[in-house]
């Protein structure tokens, strides 16, 4: 008679013991390793990042709308007549307010003040963009998409206005 205890596997599509084992001992190191990972980035740090980087984003493309300090060109008038169109708003308006929102919001993000409600006008801006103007770019509007979104759930972190005047 044949003793299969030791090397019959305990349920069907399992693996045997010393797989499990050596896949334990690897998860284990990898979740050791994402602690250290946490613990070596804060939240905090990953906010300001965060609010960093699409700041820069945005002042950017603001950037390219005006002529010295805030003056709306002609030329990104032309573009919101010819090449954006967005609907029930006219396009010199629209220029005007996307070249402000452009400059305000990103200044209120790097300061880290009214970050939750710039992130969130800016994710507005980032959603009108991609249904109405550039359909065919949802990946970067995704990922702007999900730097506004951390700011707005998660706020702006420690290392900002908001929180050192108390109003995070």
């Amino acid at each position: 008679m044949n003793d299969t205890r030791a090397t019959r596997q305990p349920h069907p599509g399992m693996p045997p013991m010393r797989e499990r084992r050596a896949a334990d001992g690897l998860r284990d190191r990898w979740h050791r390793l994402a602690g250290l990972a946490r613990a070596a980035v804060p939240d905090t740090l990953l906010a300001l990042m965060a609010r960093l980087s699409i700041a820069g984003i945005f002042f950017l493309s603001g950037r390219t709308k005006v002529e010295g300090l805030l003056s709306v060109s002609d030329s990104a008038v032309a573009l919101f007549e010819d090449e954006y169109r967005l609907p029930l708003i006219d396009p010199e308006l629209a220029a005007h307010l996307a070249a402000w929102a452009e400059h305000l919001f990103p200044v209120l993000l790097v300061l880290g003040l009214a970050t939750r409600f710039s992130a969130l006008a800016l994710l507005a801006m980032t959603a009108v963009i991609q249904v109405f103007v550039y359909p065919d770019a949802w990946p970067t509007h995704l990922s702007w998409a999900a730097l506004l979104l951390l700011l707005v759930a998660r706020g702006p972190g420690t290392l900002s206005l908001d929180r050192a005047l108390r109003l995070e």
